[in-house]
Order: structure tokens, then sequence, then C-alpha cells
């Protein structure tokens, strides 16, 4: 069980134990009378458990959010390195740089790139709604940290290119060599993508 959710479980059980015995404590003149030692200890208990698990989590966000920042830090320098060239190349795509509608997407040659995507673990949503890659093999890495299952797939002009396994809690992958053009990214779990679940994938 995950650090929040214990949290929010003690959060709620104190809160109620404070509610419970406020409510007895009018009723009657004597509680806690001979057992105030064990409410006392109970509720110590909770409080403790509470802040220990309610820092855990803090430092479990913290770790997940400085991860994100490294990995959209490493984008950000490959992406200079190496700068995406502007339009399409000759042969792939035309000058628009997209494939023609209703066509089956054309391979291109090129270096590609690994893409990092994950699930909220809270929402039915993704971390990004836009991803960018060089033409070739792309590959979309889908890591989901929730129980609720999900998959990526890869789209043009509403015909599916490639799918993901679809997972519960942990990671998979879809790749595809892809020309330039623009794509489109989304789970396939019926409703996921209605529900905001999708992007859009440009190659260039």
């Amino acid at each position: 069980m995950e650090y929040h959710t214990i949290f929010y479980i003690l959060g709620s059980v104190l809160a109620v134990a404070a509610v419970i015995t406020s409510f007895i404590g009018l009723r009657s003149e004597n509680f806690p009378g001979r057992f105030m030692p064990f409410v006392a200890l109970a509720f110590i208990a909770l409080i403790g458990l509470t802040t220990t698990y309610a820092v855990l989590n803090g430092q479990e966000e913290s770790e997940a959010h400085a991860h994100e920042l490294e990995q959209a830090g490493e984008e950000i320098e490959a992406e200079e390195e190496n700068p995406t060239p502007v339009g399409g190349a000759a042969g792939t795509g035309g000058a628009g740089g997209g494939a023609k509608p209703g066509a089956a997407p054309a391979k291109a040659g090129g270096p590609g790139g690994t893409l990092q995507l994950a699930a909220s673990p809270t929402e039915i949503a993704f971390d990004k709604k836009a991803l960018h890659s060089r033409p070739g093999k792309v590959t979309i890495e889908l890591t989901n940290p929730a129980t609720l299952e999900h998959d990526v797939a890869i789209e043009q002009d509403s015909k599916e290119i490639a799918v993901s396994e679809t997972i519960g809690k942990g990671k998979t992958s879809v790749s595809a060599d892809l020309a330039p053009g623009d794509y489109t990214f989304l789970c396939t779990v019926p409703g996921h993508a209605e529900a905001g679940m999708e992007g859009t994938l440009t190659v260039g």
C-alpha cells in the first residue's frame, strides 16, 4: 500500500476517533475515567503514525517530482545536442512533413527517440499532453503507478499504428517507425481517451 493511501486512512481514523471521543465525553461526565491512559496512548499512537506517514508521503512526492524534472532536463539537453530539422526530409513526407490522409505511415530512417510518459496515480490522465521526437524508431515508455489498468497506443488519422500491453501498476512501452508528421498517443482502455488520456506526438 502506498504512503499517501496509508496517510489518508490514518488521518481519517484519527478524525473519527476525535469526534467519537468528544461525543462520548459530552454525554458522560465520568469519561474517560480509568480508561484515560488507554485513550491517551491510542491518540498518541495515531498522531505519531499519521505524522510519520505524512513525512514519508512528502518525501515520496518530492522524489517523484525530482525524477520528472531530471527526465525533462535530459530531454531538453538531448534536443539541444541534436536539434531537429525544420520541415520533413526529402522523400519522407513532402514539404509539410506529414503523411497523406488515410495512407499508412511510411517507415522513416533516422535516430528516432525514447519518450517518457506516466499515468496519474489518482486520475484518468497522462502527465503530458504533447511529445516530440525525431523520425525513425520512436518508443514511448509508459509508467503506471496506479492499480487502474492503462496502455499507450500510437495513431494517425484515427488508424492505430501500434499499441502496448495493458498494465496496472507497472511499466510498458510501444514502438513504431515514424516518418515526420503529427500523430496521436492515447490510452485505448474504453472511456480513458475520452476522459483526457490522449495527446499529440510530433515527429520531425
